[in-house]
């Protein structure tokens, strides 16, 4: 049965819980008040979302079991990353279910996910004539595919979805051939011959050092390691770690690495009550020894004093 909803968030950290079916976190690095707004659909064997963050966010998680996920940009402002690889406006992204990702969102881009159930998915595809074809892109996270043909089919899925979250039809066939409809539209983009079947592209070496250190990082939370203590793990001088992360995610390596764990201590509190955990004890969890300094930098980065933030605003959200 399909399900809509039309969501407007204040905070990152509830608009990434409130996303079906995905376990994902979201970390604000651009300072300032977060304003986001997500549209999402589910039906029987999809579920559909568009999101707009008015921030720079960095999103890592795990895409959903037993799905096939696509990602359309509908607009970008600004450089992004998907897996360690630099993406264009005509990069198709693609995620295996239980794969984990990481992806630098620039400020006030809007991006469409459609996803499927993986049974749903191959079954089209063993009716398509390049299957093979279409197979070998579905190896990489990033499609280069025609930038005209993509603008086209980025038209038409967005049409799509719109009339269906306005749509008044009962619930049966409208949904599959809304669900058909979405897989046409994708296997006949990555069919298009002026779609690259080579796709040349490679990992960025900027994009990884900055992925490894945001995953060092959350193993050692509590310890709050320094870019020294970066560079050193990664053996990279303190030039490429600063010339990485400024490409990467426009910031320092500092401003980058405090603003994920201030982002952590925000989702910790989010997801706790005030009598189970103070916000001392909760900033200590991330690195965050001297209090008045923790509030200064909590508040530049959100707008926000840390006593202000509602407390078990997220519903089963755990800290990580």
């Amino acid at each position: 049965m399909k399900t809509q909803t039309i969501s407007h968030f204040r905070d990152i950290h509830v608009h990434a819980a409130t996303v079906q079916q995905w376990s994902q976190d979201y970390s604000q690095l651009s300072a300032g008040s977060s304003e986001s707004s997500l549209m999402q659909l589910t039906t029987e064997r999809c579920h559909i979302f568009l999101e707009q963050i008015n921030q720079r966010v960095v999103q890592n998680g795990v895409a959903p079991r037993e799905r096939m996920c696509f990602a359309v940009p509908i607009n970008v402002p600004g450089s992004i990353r998907m897996q360690g690889r630099d993406v264009d406006d005509s990069s198709l992204f693609f995620l295996n279910g239980g794969e984990e990702f990481m992806f630098h969102m620039p400020t006030g881009m809007q991006l469409l996910s459609v996803t499927f159930e993986r049974e749903l998915f191959e079954q089209a595809l063993a009716q398509t004539a390049e299957a093979k074809e279409i197979a070998a892109l579905l190896r990489q996270p990033v499609i280069r595919v025609s930038p005209k043909g993509f603008a086209e089919t980025r038209h038409r899925l967005l049409s799509m979805f719109a009339q269906a979250l306005t749509s008044e039809a009962p619930a049966g066939a409208w949904e599959h051939a809304l669900e058909q409809a979405m897989l046409d539209e994708l296997l006949q983009l990555m069919t298009d011959p002026a779609c690259d079947k080579q796709q040349r592209s490679q990992s960025s070496t900027r994009s990884f050092i900055v992925e490894k250190c945001h995953r060092l990082l959350a193993a050692q939370m509590t310890s709050a390691p320094s870019v020294s203590d970066m560079c050193e793990q990664l053996q990279v001088s303190r030039r490429t770690l600063q010339n990485s992360f400024h490409a990467v995610a426009e910031t320092t390596p500092l401003n980058y690495l405090r603003s994920v764990r201030l982002n952590g201590v925000r989702r910790t509190l989010m997801s706790t009550r005030a009598a189970q955990l103070s916000i001392g004890d909760a900033a200590a969890q991330w690195g965050f020894y001297h209090l008045s300094h923790f509030a200064a930098e909590y508040f530049e980065l959100f707008a926000e004093l840390p006593s202000h933030t509602t407390r078990a605003a997220i519903a089963g959200c755990a800290p990580a």
